[in-house]
């Protein structure tokens, strides 16, 4: 208070021209902070909201037949068998990543954390050199990889195992997008188990529990904020992926972001195409509020703090 006294006492002081000159700088820095805040909001809104309302219009007045009531589009994907079979199929693919990536990048993040810190560099570079790399790329490196006459069927043939098809199929797909989306699993969940104080595990072990009952009961629930954020990155970006099963897998086994772009580029019928994303995204969304539904009833079964998550 005496400060802002002594400041309004200067102020009558030096008169009313000069208290003028002195807020012309709050006045700049205020429109600094406004655009800043409108320069965003406004990219946000010509980028993103723009073209997904444009999207959604699209969806609900763009037929392939002329005067087709409002809902044709969501009536063509919703009775149509395939189409709901390519969903289930996206469906199925991004869960099988979405294990494959924790499975892999759990042990890989866990390691991270018990390693030097010499050895803790060379493992996150070895996490971020992929990542920065081209997607496309990394694509094609598997589809030389993975062909019938590449490195891994000759290795799979030298041991002895004959016949399965790697390439064209879900299970390229699946190899290719787990190598893809690892990194989204791997950097959320070891910015988490690093935080975890390891003497947690000492103390429960002191108190009578073997290593593996610690871990289990101590160290799991504390790592799962990570898990859960990164099974939930890989799972959303593998339902919208396209590159990857688009040069791994073959037109039979697409997805539904193959789908919407057939229907886009090829067919020309933006309102299915806009339906079929309208779906997609409000199943991601769904996603969402149920994995928020899960971490709502995992506070309240652990008792943690809403801070903690």
């Amino acid at each position: 208070m005496s400060a802002i006294r002594e400041h309004s006492n200067a102020q009558l002081r030096r008169g009313p021209a000069t208290a003028a000159e002195d807020r012309e700088p709050l006045r700049r820095r205020t429109r600094s902070v406004v655009w800043l805040i409108v320069a965003p909001l406004g990219f946000i809104t010509f980028a993103f909201l723009y073209p997904l309302a444009e999207t959604i219009h699209l969806s609900f007045v763009d037929f392939v037949e002329p005067g087709s009531p409002w809902f044709a589009n969501y009536e063509w994907f919703l009775a149509n068998s395939t189409q709901l079979a390519i969903l289930g199929r996206t469906l199925l693919v991004s869960a099988w990543v979405t294990v494959l990536c924790l499975v892999l990048g759990f042990p890989f993040a866990y390691l991270m954390t018990l390693v030097s810190p010499r050895a803790r560099m060379l493992m996150l570079a070895a996490v971020l050199l992929p990542f920065w790399s081209n997607v496309v790329v990394r694509t094609y490196a598997w589809v030389i990889l993975l062909q019938d006459t590449g490195p891994v069927k000759a290795a799979l043939s030298a041991f002895g195992v004959e016949g399965p098809r790697l390439l064209g199929n879900m299970t390229g797909v699946t190899i290719g997008a787990t190598q893809v989306l690892l990194p989204f699993l791997v950097l959320p969940l070891y910015a988490t188990i690093s935080g975890i104080d390891r003497r947690l595990l000492l103390a429960a072990e002191s108190l009578g529990a073997k290593p593996r009952v610690a871990f289990v009961r101590v160290y799991l629930p504390l790592a799962m904020p990570g898990i859960l954020a990164g099974c939930l990155t890989v799972f959303i970006l593998m339902l919208g992926f396209y590159f990857t099963p688009a040069l791994l897998g073959s037109p039979g086994n697409s997805l539904i972001s193959q789908q919407i772009v057939t229907q886009v580029n090829q067919l020309l019928a933006f309102g299915r195409g806009g339906a079929m994303a309208l779906i997609l995204l409000t199943a991601t969304l769904l996603l969402l509020g149920l994995v928020q539904v899960a971490i709502h009833r995992y506070r309240r079964v652990l008792g943690v703090e809403r801070d903690a998550l």
